[in-house]
């Protein structure tokens, strides 16, 4: 199925391209111009803003919360009924700690808020998270695709695994352009690499 898109596209392979070059090139000026500087970390609104960020060229649904159920493998989604409870609960969890940040970024990823671009997204989200309360980021480069994939998969019941990838890979240099766009390099490369496709149920 393609997704429906504002460049009219009707094949998948093209249209994951000019996704790809679109939303890399987005995050760039997200980077460059700061524009997460004076966005409150953590909440569902500045997760909402780089989703719109990255993807409102391509998607009318860039920054809307989903209308769909959604599964991945045999994982289910936070249901639409429920979804706007579990985003105001995952804002008010803490996040002054590594775990607690980590255990909010779970959560939200077994919300997805979005019908398209969540692991993207939220991956960006983390690392202002990161950066706002522990002067941090995480190199991507550094996370093997299989382990964190596999780890995000089992995180819903245990997170001590991604929690211990994600250490390993921290950084200092919170203003490093060329770490912060190998990060997105990475996360279309684990994108691709992912063991299912996410789904509509």
């Amino acid at each position: 199925m393609v997704l429906e898109n504002k460049l009219g596209i009707k094949d998948s392979f093209r249209l994951a391209k000019e996704e790809e070059k679109r939303s890399k090139a987005r995050a760039k000026v997200l980077f460059e111009e700061n524009l997460l500087g004076d966005r409150s970390a953590g909440t569902y609104e500045t997760l909402a803003f780089i989703h719109t960020f990255l993807f409102e060229e391509i998607y009318d649904f860039a920054g809307q919360m989903r209308i769909v159920n959604l599964a991945k493998g045999n994982f289910r989604f936070a249901p639409i009924l429920y979804l706007r409870e579990s985003i105001r609960a995952i804002e008010k969890m803490p996040q002054s700690s590594f775990d607690e940040i980590v255990e909010k970024y779970v959560e939200m990823n077994i919300a997805h808020p979005f019908r398209e671009g969540n692991g993207r997204s939220m991956r960006i989200w983390l690392d202002h998270i990161l950066k706002v309360e522990l002067n941090q980021v995480i190199d991507w480069s550094k996370v093997d695709k299989e382990d964190y994939l596999l780890a995000m998969e089992r995180s819903p019941v245990r997170d001590r695994e991604i929690k211990i990838i994600l250490k390993q890979a921290l950084s200092e240099e919170i203003k490093n352009r060329n770490l912060y766009m190998k990060g997105i390099d990475q996360s279309y490369a684990y994108e691709g690499y992912a063991l299912y496709q996410t789904k509509e149920l």
